[in-house]
């Protein structure tokens, strides 16, 4: 049965955006996916063309070099992509940053780095990870000090996405160790040529592996006063939490995607696929699972265009994002699961897509906040 993959909350202008996305993953993406993999990364040039074409940073207003549009223009690219199983390109945490820099930056720090991060000139990276503080952002170690006109970076970052390729960093840090949440700073950290910064290696992990995913160390990097987001110290916690839903529902964004894509690569399969004479797809086994997985990815998009919409109009909380975190990772990984399995030896092989999105998907219960800690949250709001 075909499924309608049409989002509620788009409209002609955004059908027409869908398929200039499409266009530039078909063209420029897909075909440059193997190379990626190998190298562990997408290279400087794809960020440059996506920027080119209008795919970065779309939600991010024109004065600032954005697309002027909102949160559906990024969905769209995030879709297509988790579609097609891709995920070099983190285009999500790019965002993440930006707005990190559109909601809490200052006038000066806007206009410096919007652009270039629309252009695809500054790859965005948000360093929050430590090898001792993962969930628990109030563990964090690195510290920058203030030190006469500016300030003194000091420590380690781990997982951090688009790491290796990254020209902007905005790390997480302790200003003030003994105010605990209060003494958070989020410092932006320009790489190029920074003395004292230095990107480990590229992470080897079971999935996402075309996805820079690197190691950071900061060892006595200076910066400007100015480097602080927002311009005062102190207030990184706040910046942290207030942005949270935007994140949880990227996550949300992306767990759709993949799951539609795991449905219809599944259901081609099936139809061609024999045993016994006929294709696999006659068989009740297949008709019934798919039936199952067809019926969880429609609960999946219903709720994830709720929250979609109610992110665009200002009023998802952060239990809703959590929750649709929560729900959409969890039925991503059944999904994906399951349309392996009617796939066969086949399923278990990575030139096939669905062995991609299988192994790709397991990260999503974990980053941006374990679907633990996303239990906690919501149990919180109860």
């Amino acid at each position: 049965m075909p499924l309608d993959f049409q989002p509620s909350w788009t409209d002609e202008t955004l059908s027409l955006y869908r398929e200039t996305a499409a266009r530039f993953i078909e063209n420029e993406m897909l075909p440059a996916d193997e190379e990626a993999r190998k190298a562990g990364h997408v290279g400087h040039a794809l960020w440059r063309r996506a920027g080119k074409v209008g795919l970065l940073c779309s939600d991010i207003p024109e004065a600032y070099g954005g697309g002027g549009g909102d949160y559906r223009h990024e969905a769209v690219f995030w879709e297509e992509m988790a579609r097609r199983g891709l995920t070099g390109l983190n285009a999500s945490v790019h965002s993440i940053v930006a707005h990190y820099l559109l909601n809490h930056g200052t006038e000066a720090q806007r206009r410096r780095y919007l652009p270039p991060m629309a252009r695809g000139e500054l790859v965005g990276a948000i360093a929050m990870t430590e090898p001792g503080a993962g969930s628990d952002l109030q563990a964090v170690r690195t510290r920058a000090r203030r030190d006469g006109d500016g300030y003194v970076i000091n420590g380690a970052k781990t997982f951090i996405s688009n790491g290796y390729l990254a020209g902007l960093v905005l790390v997480v840090s302790k200003t003030d160790p003994s105010q605990g949440a209060r003494g958070t700073s989020i410092m932006i950290v320009e790489t190029a040529d920074r003395p004292g910064y230095r990107v480990g290696r590229l992470l080897d992990k079971i999935g996402l592996k075309a996805q820079d995913t690197a190691e950071l160390f900061f060892d006595d990097v200076r910066v400007p006063a100015d480097a602080v987001l927002g311009g005062e110290a102190g207030q990184g916690f706040f910046q942290l939490m207030s942005d949270l839903p935007y994140e949880r529902t990227a996550i949300g964004v992306n767990a759709v995607g993949c799951a539609e894509g795991a449905y219809q690569a599944t259901l081609d399969y099936v139809r061609q696929r024999e045993a016994f004479g006929r294709p696999i797809a006659e068989f009740q086994n297949t008709r019934f699972k798919l039936a199952e997985i067809a019926t969880e990815v429609k609960v999946m998009r219903a709720f994830v265009d709720r929250c979609v919409e109610d992110l665009v109009a200002g009023r998802l909380d952060t239990a809703t994002a959590s929750m649709v975190k929560l729900w959409s990772s969890e039925a991503q990984g059944r999904v994906v699961d399951q349309c392996l399995q009617l796939f066969g030896g086949y399923g278990y092989m990575n030139e096939y897509v669905i062995a991609r999105m299988y192994t790709d998907a397991r990260i999503q219960r974990i980053y941006g906040g374990t679907n633990e800690i996303m239990k906690e949250v919501i149990a919180r709001a109860l």
